[in-house]
């Protein structure tokens, strides 16, 4: 029994000890410049976007010199990663179309921020902020966000109306416990 007892402060004592271990120099605090160069977050207004600019012909070519199609396909289906473009493009029905990034993103800014985080696979942040805008605009034409012509740049793109508007906002609350709702895709 009583060794029972002093097991509490066994525990504890090790614990502590382990909290009281030296440090070992390894490693350093970032500066405020390395972590600003690292915090590469776009938000829904796009304020942290910077200068660049591109338009969907231009995005047409990027995906093929890129080697997007390597992956996506040709024409932004049938490859082996995820399908970039609606099968359905005139399907007023957004939840129908699947999920294709420029469809089911709340913004566009989100898209221009996937790309350029990710893209492409194993040579992610390689991409000049001038090729995420193309690929950004390339990718809305095809799905019918924007007209072929558009220039997307910092003022552009947060203003770009996507398919799935407010839907994502204005989704009931869910409490734990609860059933999901049906007819929803997650």
């Amino acid at each position: 029994m009583g060794m029972l007892r002093a097991l509490p402060f066994v525990v504890l004592a090790g614990v502590s000890a382990l909290a009281q271990s030296p440090t070992y120099g390894v490693g350093r605090t970032p500066t405020a410049e390395e972590i600003r160069a690292l915090d590469i977050s776009i938000g829904p207004t796009g304020e942290e976007l910077p200068p660049g600019r591109g338009t969907a012909k231009e995005g047409a070519q990027v995906y093929r010199a890129k080697g997007c199609a390597g992956c996506h396909g040709a024409a932004g289906i049938g490859g082996t990663a995820p399908i970039l473009k609606s099968k359905d493009g005139a399907n007023p029905d957004v939840w129908a179309r699947g999920r294709i990034l420029p469809m089911r993103s709340p913004f566009a800014t989100t898209v221009w921020d996937y790309i350029n985080r990710a893209m492409p696979l194993n040579r992610e942040g390689t991409l000049t902020a001038d090729e995420v805008y193309a690929l950004t605009a390339f990718m809305l034409y095809i799905n019918d966000v924007i007209p072929e012509d558009e220039i997307l740049d910092a003022q552009s793109l947060p203003k770009v109306k996507m398919p799935i508007g407010d839907r994502f906002a204005s989704l009931p609350e869910w409490k734990p416990r609860t059933p999901r709702l049906k007819g929803y895709p997650y």
